[in-house]
């Protein structure tokens, strides 16, 4: 008898990719003769993350189509040879199931997916829906989501089970305080040039307090140099500087507070973790999805949320010293984000897989 097969397709940045790796290894752990392939995109970091992890990866040649000018027609020439590939790949493997864990890259093999009678579910980590799985609603057979405030785009299709992080950032321990604050600083998988300038030019600001301040700073490929310089010149020559963190669970346990982005798996990994963090959501994002996912950490105390357009040196500089004077706010953060703490979402989105496998869900 043929095993079973799973396609879990999206992707882009981590924030896809990590969420889609932790449903598979989920799957794996319930039955183990499953067989996963992973479809995304040809960015350097899927190939990096999938190839660290080795899965069966499949990349696809798909660009997104919206909020990217003129090259949103390149991506539409490039459309149909999606759709061509994704339905030749779908015939070939013929999956028991299709996952679509968003990003553009998912759009095509999870509507080929539904065309072909193929049972169907896409994963929603962001408070505010993405264009490509509003796009897919009517189509497919089910939607989790992380947030109760998702449910309404969905259409009744939609479920409660949270955004299936790592487990390792459940399973970490509150941590101690001690005399040194430590900061992680990281814009996502692939770094931020507008928080790596921010926090370069808050450095001076800082220097004074540098002996109770310990920084590890994820700065994405192309920005890491300059950063690691202005550390340097600034007085901070002990912090950790790196384009790339495999192991970001391990730092985010070193981490007394966080400042980042607030893309959805950065927030389930906070939630998860309950780490206290200063949030700056990316203004370009697509729809401006990071400030809703912003706003819900907010709400329940457990981080403070800064837009681009009010950050300067001096406000980040001062919301560290306000922390570094008042250490006991991290606590109290800590507890505000237990409210919305959901453990097992891998546990119970593998369990609605296999209900749709098995034409009972």
């Amino acid at each position: 008898m043929k095993p079973r097969r799973v396609v879990i397709c999206g992707g882009g940045t981590g924030g896809h990719l990590y969420p889609a790796l932790a449903v598979g290894r989920k799957l794996r752990e319930k039955d183990a003769s499953l067989a996963l392939t992973y479809v995304g995109g040809h960015r350097d970091i899927e190939r990096k993350i999938m190839a660290e992890q080795g899965v069966d990866f499949i990349p696809m040649r798909i660009e997104g189509l919206k909020g990217r000018g003129l090259k949103s027609v390149r991506a539409l020439f490039l459309l149909p040879f999606s759709f061509l590939q994704a339905i030749v790949l779908l015939a070939r493997i013929r999956p028991a199931l299709v996952i679509g864990v968003g990003g553009y890259s998912s759009g095509p093999v999870v509507l080929s997916a539904a065309w072909m009678r193929t049972p169907t579910l896409i994963l929603e980590q962001n408070v505010r829906p993405g264009f490509t799985n509003r796009m897919l609603v009517r189509w497919v057979d089910k939607a989790v989501v992380s947030f109760e405030s998702s449910l309404s785009g969905f259409r009744g299709k939609g479920v409660r089970l949270g955004n299936p992080v790592r487990e390792e950032f459940y399973a970490m321990p509150r941590r101690a305080r001690g005399d040194k604050l430590t900061v992680l600083v990281f814009g996502g998988s692939q770094g931020s040039h507008f928080l790596n300038r921010a926090v370069a030019e808050a450095l001076p600001l800082l220097r004074e307090k540098r002996d109770r301040l310990a920084i590890i700073h994820q700065t994405g490929k192309e920005d890491r140099e300059w950063v690691d310089k202005a550390y340097r010149e600034s007085g901070f020559g002990d912090a950790t500087v790196a384009p790339y963190f495999p192991e970001m669970a391990a730092c985010f346990q070193r981490s007394d507070l966080i400042v980042s982005r607030a893309g959805a798996t950065t927030c389930a990994e906070l939630i998860a973790s309950g780490k206290p963090s200063l949030l700056i959501p990316f203004a370009g994002a697509s729809e401006n999805h990071q400030e809703p996912n912003a706003r819900e950490l907010e709400r329940t105390g457990g981080a403070e949320v800064v837009l681009e357009k009010d950050l300067t040196p001096e406000v980040l500089a001062r919301k560290v010293l306000d922390i570094l004077a008042r250490p006991d706010v991290l606590d109290r953060m800590a507890d505000g984000l237990a409210g919305l703490r959901t453990t097992g979402a891998a546990d119970r989105i593998a369990e609605l897989c296999f209900r749709l496998m098995e034409g009972k869900a």
